[in-house]
């Protein structure tokens, strides 16, 4: 290991950002650079150990780089261990057949919300707020705003103060303030609602999704155009999105490990 590179624990951070960064669309090294704020060296360096473990792929026509098949393996493999992803697939797919609108998974990583899974319905009219892979500060957009609203008032105070800064950079439509009013809301009507404020137009709809034990799982979406989401069609979608909800809780509740039972 380059001893320029830190610590091991470090340069494996600094791996997992740039696979994060690249996203569905890929970057070049210039961008992944900014992006990071890692000079140059250390980018290469840490790109060219994931394309030798197939997780990053190099694109030398367009010079850019991508996520490797390995990682579809590993994701395959994942998604086959009881968990969230084995129990959320089918009412992902179901929910977008059902509405028409694009369906989504998401989890929370800290002070951020990660999109696991996005299933498209068949309505022409697409929302391309979010896709697999990508994230966002928690908070911003239906699915991460529901999750941030589950958690208790002290960490909801620690994740606003934490995103603070990316709010105000990327985000002018969502200072903390109006973030914190967001949360109430969705506390008192169960189903978090995003009226197009990451991106115009883009309208969603998310719920919290729990473990038996009651800790935060992830969160299902909805995302559609604005004219999908009129005020005579948002009954029929919450009552869809929380019965798929509820569908994928008790198969999390299924797959839980009982007491006495080895792990």
């Amino acid at each position: 290991m380059d001893p320029r590179d830190g610590n091991g624990t470090q340069s494996v951070d600094r791996a997992l950002m740039l696979l994060q960064r690249l996203g569905a669309e890929g970057r070049t090294l210039a961008a992944l650079v900014s992006d990071t704020g890692l000079n140059k060296a250390t980018v290469r360096r840490l790109l060219l150990a994931l394309i030798r473990a197939g997780l990053v792929e190099q694109d030398e026509a367009r010079r850019t780089y991508h996520l490797g098949e390995q990682l579809q393996v590993l994701g395959a493999q994942a998604a086959r261990r009881p968990g969230l992803m084995a129990a959320a697939g089918e009412s992902v797919m179901r929910l977008a057949q059902v509405t028409g609108d694009a369906a989504l998974l998401s989890v929370r990583r800290g002070a951020s919300a990660l999109c696991l899974m996005r299933e498209e319905g068949s309505h022409p009219l697409r929302s391309h707020a979010l896709v697999a892979g990508q994230s966002h500060p928690l908070g911003v957009g239906a699915g991460s705003l529901a999750m941030l609203a589950s958690l208790p008032d002290d960490q909801v105070a620690t994740v606003l103060s934490a995103i603070a800064p990316a709010l105000a950079e990327r985000y002018p439509n969502l200072p903390p303030d109006r973030l914190q009013a967001m949360v109430a809301r969705t506390r008192a009507e169960g189903v978090a609602l995003n009226p197009g404020l990451v991106l115009e137009g883009s309208w969603g709809l998310g719920i919290a999704l729990h473990h038996p034990g009651g800790g935060l799982a992830g969160a299902l979406s909805i995302a559609a155009v604005e004219a999908r989401m009129r005020a005579d069609r948002l009954p029929d979608l919450i009552h869809a999105l929380r019965a798929e909800a509820a569908r994928i809780q008790t198969r999390l509740a299924q797959t839980a490990p009982r007491p006495g039972r080895e792990t």
